[in-house]
């Protein structure tokens, strides 16, 4: 998605963080390993949580764009990284097991990341979401993709249960009756029965309206009121895991604060002078 104007943030080995155009508040992280289909390593699980804290933090970040380069989002987890998550020096059953209990919650808190970014979180999806990629989509807030993208949670497969977060998010996006079918068969899911399961908003023609629409979806996600797009994404997040009148109770809660923000003011007042509103930075 880089243009003239995109200008590169920090340096990391596998992931490549940008302003596609430097008038928009929307920033791309974008997977960038395309010779490994960009498969997972183990540098990505200590890079990503980095950038998208340095991306939460940042003043003019305003919409977070997730996309990839080559031909596949993502092929799931790296073997390199699979095989040092097993490893252990230990000869005790025990001290093995509580190992690799820690390594496998250090590496569910690097995909959580995204929900615990206050920003919004678009991914953007072509060819391959395999795996661990279903992991890191069903954490994002929006999911778009092109007609080339297919989705497998594959991990029953390897032998294993997905460990990553998609067993517990899923269910919520599609259903838990299309949730298990995904997970039980590892079947491959096409974006158009994708985009009829709701895992997936839209399903652009090509690879080029993916990336030009997404990145018009997040400039003007960019230019809404920051405090409302970030109470909305923790409010719904929150009421996910919550029955519907804790749900209620903890909007009602969140707003009796927020509703003293600036820019509730500024967008009735924009509304009667009819112009557009200029909302405070977070």
């Amino acid at each position: 998605m880089d243009g003239p104007s995109s200008a590169q943030l920090w340096s990391f080995s596998t992931i490549t963080v940008t302003q596609p155009d430097t008038s928009s508040p929307a920033y791309e992280l974008r997977l960038d390993r395309p010779a490994k289909s960009n498969a997972l390593s183990v540098a990505f699980f200590s890079e990503f949580p980095r950038a998208m804290a340095l991306l939460d933090a940042l003043p003019s970040a305003r919409a977070i764009v997730i996309s990839a380069a080559g031909n596949h989002f993502c092929s799931g987890i790296d073997v390199s990284a699979l095989a040092s998550v097993v490893e252990s020096e230990s000869d005790d059953v025990a001290m093995r097991s509580e190992s690799l209990r820690r390594k496998i919650l250090a590496l569910q808190d690097s995909i959580s990341a995204i929900e615990k970014c206050r920003k919004p979180v678009i991914a953007a999806i072509q060819g391959a979401c395999v795996g661990a990629g279903v992991d890191l989509i069903t954490a994002c807030d929006i999911r778009f993709c092109d007609q080339s993208a297919f989705f497998q949670v594959k991990e029953v497969d390897l032998g294993l249960a997905a460990d990553l977060g998609t067993l517990q998010r899923l269910p919520h996006i599609v259903g838990f009756g299309n949730a298990m079918d995904l997970a039980l068969t590892a079947r491959k899911l096409s974006a158009t029965e994708a985009k009829q399961m709701g895992l997936v908003s839209r399903v652009f023609p090509s690879l080029e309206d993916l990336q030009k629409g997404i990145l018009q979806i997040a400039k003007e996600l960019g230019e809404k009121s920051a405090i409302a797009v970030m109470g909305t994404k923790k409010v719904m997040l929150k009421s996910r895991d919550l029955k519907v009148p804790e749900g209620l109770e903890h909007v009602a809660t969140w707003n009796s604060s927020m509703l003293m923000s600036g820019d509730l003011v500024e967008a009735v007042t924009a509304h009667f002078e009819k112009r557009k509103p200029v909302f405070s930075k977070l």
